[in-house]
């Protein structure tokens, strides 16, 4: 389902924070929203997500004004997993997968085979059914993680929005997280998560929004927009941009000081540098 943004303004306080952002994210796109702490990344999120209300401008889920839909449809068509999550640590993986099957019961209703397999589909996508009676709790960061995905994925949802969804976990967890993100979005789901990690989100994502200043400064698949001066823009760092010699991908550094590092000035004309 296609996600639009117009001319979206959100804030605290009656001060911005995102400022007149307008974007389409197409049905069955992997989009990844970068850029620093305080440029509005996240907030934009929740605007999306309806979890902000905006000072002006609208975000329309289809056809249809996010803000005019009942609560229990726009959860049953888009779900978010917000940045750490840490309610419910006593709940196992299971009660907790289960809670994501609220927008589709109605009120005293009792589950339905559809709801059971849904669960069962979402603890086995996310890879949690081996703990599936552990309690959050008690679960490494990667496997937290994986088990609060699958919270969202429970919803059956067209698209799926998180918030940093790799912080705080380790490379290994890092990468187990995207794959499973990745392969949700070749099975036809709209992904759009926050990140910080540049070289992952040239690595996953087919498109990278980037924010300064509550607005959008570049739009566009990362082998198109990362490039060292854009990044720089972004970022207020030097930037270096290389390739990755298996894939072809952009892979983003920052532009190491020689004399801090012990890099030899003679090799740093050598590295490419877009």
């Amino acid at each position: 389902m296609k996600l639009t943004v117009h001319d979206l303004t959100l804030g605290y306080d009656a001060t911005p924070v995102v400022n007149g952002v307008s974007l389409e994210i197409d049905a069955g796109e992997m989009v990844a929203i970068i850029g620093p702490n305080g440029s509005g990344k996240s907030t934009l999120l929740r605007g999306m997500a309806r979890l902000h209300r905006p000072i002006s401008g609208q975000v329309l889920l289809g056809e249809n004004d996010i803000h005019r839909m009942p609560s229990r449809a726009v959860a049953r068509t888009l779900a978010i997993l917000p940045q750490s999550p840490s309610a419910g640590l006593d709940l196992s993986v299971r009660e907790l997968v289960w809670r994501g099957r609220y927008p589709h019961q109605g009120v005293l209703q009792r589950a339905t085979a559809k709801d059971f397999d849904a669960v069962e589909w979402a603890m086995d996508a996310s890879d949690v059914t081996r703990f599936a009676d552990r309690p959050i709790g008690h679960l490494s960061g990667g496997e937290r993680q994986r088990a609060w995905i699958a919270l969202a994925l429970a919803q059956q949802p067209q698209v799926l929005l998180l918030d940093e969804p790799t912080s705080f976990l380790d490379i290994h967890h890092q990468v187990e997280v995207m794959h499973l993100l990745r392969r949700l979005n070749h099975d036809g789901m709209t992904v759009v998560a926050v990140l910080h990690d540049l070289v992952l989100t040239a690595r996953f994502a087919d498109r990278v929004i980037a924010m300064r200043d509550g607005r959008v400064q570049f739009d566009g698949p990362p082998h198109e927009v990362f490039e060292p001066r854009g990044l720089e823009q972004v970022f207020g760092a030097p930037m270096m941009v290389i390739e990755d010699p298996i894939t072809g991908l952009p892979v983003p550094l920052p532009r190491p000081a020689p004399e801090l590092c012990g890099f030899a000035p003679e090799r740093e004309a050598n590295v490419a540098s877009g």
